[in-house]
């Protein structure tokens, strides 16, 4: 194995390892005003997982502001409801408590059902992958792996979607191939807080023997910016955020908005830029 393909390796077990729930990492200090904030207008700007993760900080970061934790509760029950991680239903069921009357208790039955609809979907995609790998078929199996990095995803299982996503690796054929892997590495990546890990991950996608797309790699400038903005490398993550394309628009919801874009290259600009870069 050459050194790129030992720097995207990356340990996979050590980043299954440090996942987990943001609960478990976060400082629950209060940092949103006491001013009503306009959760709806705000969340709309985010899509999938991040949305809820989102909804349940403003939940925790919110003090003493009773009404607006529990629209950011009831906010994100609505969302989960919408999908089949009924880990993190029974967690927001907990955190609610009942203060959002019957409706907003746990279903048991549409947790029986999601539950049992997995089981099957789970060995279905089981059996379809191990049929692949002994027919040695590279092109299914590559598909198998992302398949089932895609349910442990949608299950909240970030480590056992990563695992599964970076397996696809062996199994790439064209540059699409390799993007695609690397994009759904940095997604969950992110999403568990590994941003140390992503920069390997944008590079591999950088070297893909076909030239990226506009949006692609304006998606891979905005991970490196978050990934730089987690190290504390104010400057570089500054250049990443502004060299993103304004094409980008609502593309990239489910990790970040345009408005985020803009704000966080803004205020790292002005922490590091000398006047001429600024003005330039």
């Amino acid at each position: 194995m050459d050194t790129d393909e030992d720097t995207s390796a990356l340990n996979v077990d050590e980043i299954y390892a440090n996942g987990g729930n943001d609960d478990n990492r976060t400082d629950h200090r209060q940092i949103i005003s006491a001013d009503q904030l306009d959760i709806e207008a705000y969340i709309n700007f985010y899509s999938g997982r991040t949305r809820i993760s989102r909804l349940l900080f403003i939940a925790n970061h919110c003090g003493d502001n009773l009404t607006m934790q529990l629209e950011a509760l009831r906010m994100a029950f609505d969302e989960i409801k919408k999908g089949e991680d009924t880990i993190l239903m029974r967690e927001v069921v907990n955190k609610i408590n009942g203060r959002l009357g019957s409706d907003y208790t746990l279903d048991n039955s549409w947790c029986g059902a999601i539950e049992k609809k997995t089981e099957l979907k789970k060995d279905k995609l089981d059996s379809e992958l191990t049929s692949y790998r002994t027919n040695l078929i590279k092109e299914s199996i590559r598909m198998g792996y992302s398949d089932f990095g895609d349910f442990y995803y949608g299950h909240g299982q970030l480590g056992e979607a990563f695992k599964n996503y970076v397996r696809t690796r062996d199994y790439c054929t064209t540059s699409k191939h390799i993007v695609h892997m690397c994009m759904s590495a940095i997604l969950v990546s992110i999403e568990m807080g590994q941003f140390s890990h992503i920069s390997s991950y944008v590079s591999k996608a950088e070297q893909a023997v076909e030239p990226l797309d506009t949006i692609a790699t304006a998606k891979l400038r905005c991970a490196a910016g978050l990934s730089n903005l987690s190290a504390k490398k104010y400057k570089l993550a500054a250049r990443k955020f502004i060299e993103t394309s304004p094409e980008l628009g609502s593309r990239y919801n489910e990790v970040i908005s345009s408005q985020d874009v803009a704000m966080y290259g803004g205020l790292c600009a002005l922490a590091t830029f000398d006047r001429a870069e600024l003005k330039a």
